[in-house]
């Protein structure tokens, strides 16, 4: 086969590309190691910077988001002792944010993809990346038992953190900068209404967190040892332990219900550079994890993919080179943003095992100033909602 494009990776960031690449007549061909039906059944976070709400309405993905997303102005957060503070995107910025779930994303743009006829190959198996720096690139996979072989210009690493594209460069070309948190994220799914508000709650028992998917499904996250599994955590016990670590008004609100979905994730910070090397260029996680807590990874993934398929339009219409050459260098700026906003929410909002009275001391003192200081408000308001591609 023979595409301008292969994409490696059927989630957000491949499709995505895929489709923009597609309306600017540029062709590919996306392969993807699992099938549609396991990719929809990712759960992951929804939560939509101003600019990718944008991005997606000006490229034919947002009737559905509009009709069925909820616009906030920013995130609140309870912490023991304040009134509920605001991070306040439109008021510091104009803009708003949307909660959207990332399933959706993918349903949408799976939708679009099939209607333009686009070329995605499902359980593409031993994808495996050749000749990345020989002006004549390809890549292999087993389709049912056959090797195949696909002929491009350019390869897009959209498979995440655990794909092939990001170990297809040699060690010895690229760094890695990590920092794993002690506890994760255990999260559930229930179809009940959630709160009004997305909200942050700081506790001496940990951080929790409610969300949204929809008007009649809630999604909850309380912080928990990295050594817990979902079997340890009943419905009752996770609901009782949400509920504590809420101010009482607040967990007064929150409908119980089964558990629809229950998984935990770990918490890590992490960025491979560079995100190119020969005909290869890294979009999302295949580059950069970031912890939850900034509410980025999904935005990263999308503004990695504004730059690429930007670089890739210039190449092809006008043969400039200049903006694949910057690729790199240009979305770190934005990703080493997003990482230290995540890092830095992480720190303020959880507490960690094992830690002196200190840190804690130096939490509360940070929150104290962020309530009472509009240009730490300003700051935290701007990078929330998102800094403009």
């Amino acid at each position: 086969m023979r595409a301008q494009v292969a994409i490696i990776g059927g989630g957000p960031s491949g499709l995505l590309l895929s489709h923009i690449l597609d309306l600017n007549g540029i062709g590919s061909i996306v392969l993807e190691r699992k099938s549609k039906a396991y990719v929809l059944e990712r759960i992951r976070a929804g939560v939509l910077e101003a600019g990718t709400v944008e991005l997606l309405r000006q490229y034919g993905l947002g009737a559905r988001m509009d009709r069925e997303g909820h616009v906030h102005d920013g995130i609140r957060i309870k912490w023991p002792g304040y009134d509920t503070f605001l991070i306040d995107g439109h008021r510091f910025t104009g803009k708003t944010m949307m909660a959207y779930g990332q399933t959706q994303i993918t349903e949408d743009l799976y939708s679009a993809r099939e209607t333009a006829g686009g070329h995605i190959v499902e359980e593409a198996e031993d994808v495996a990346l050749h000749d990345l720096k020989s002006g004549r690139p390809y890549v292999t996979f087993l389709k049912e038992g056959k090797t195949q072989r696909v002929d491009c210009d350019f390869i897009a690493g959209c498979d995440g953190f655990h794909g092939v594209s990001r170990q297809s460069i040699p060690a010895d070309a690229r760094r890695a900068y990590e920092r794993v948190y002690p506890f994760g994220w255990l999260g559930i799914m229930s179809e009940t209404p959630p709160l009004d508000d997305i909200i942050y709650a700081y506790s001496e028992r940990g951080f929790a967190l409610a969300s949204q998917r929809g008007p009649k499904l809630s999604r909850y996250y309380v912080q928990c040892p990295t050594t817990d599994s979902p079997e340890d955590w009943s419905d009752e016990r996770f609901w009782h332990e949400l509920k504590a670590r809420f101010p009482a008004d607040t967990a007064a609100k929150i409908v119980t219900g089964p558990s629809i979905e229950k998984s935990i994730a770990p918490l890590r910070s992490f960025v491979s550079e560079p995100m190119q090397y020969g005909a290869l260029y890294l979009a999302g996680d295949a580059a950069h994890i970031v912890p939850p807590t900034g509410a980025k990874g999904l935005n990263l993934a999308v503004s990695d993919v504004f730059y690429l398929s930007r670089a890739l339009r210039a190449f092809y219409a006008d043969r400039r080179s200049d903006l694949l050459e910057a690729y790199s260098e240009t979305a770190l700026r934005r990703v080493w943003n997003a990482v230290r906003l995540s890092w830095w929410l992480t720190t303020l909002l959880h507490v960690f095992p094992g830690e002196d009275p200190f840190p804690a001391k130096l939490r509360r003192n940070e929150f104290d100033y962020l309530t009472r200081s509009e240009h730490a408000q300003a700051t935290l308001a701007e990078q929330f909602v998102g800094l403009p591609f």
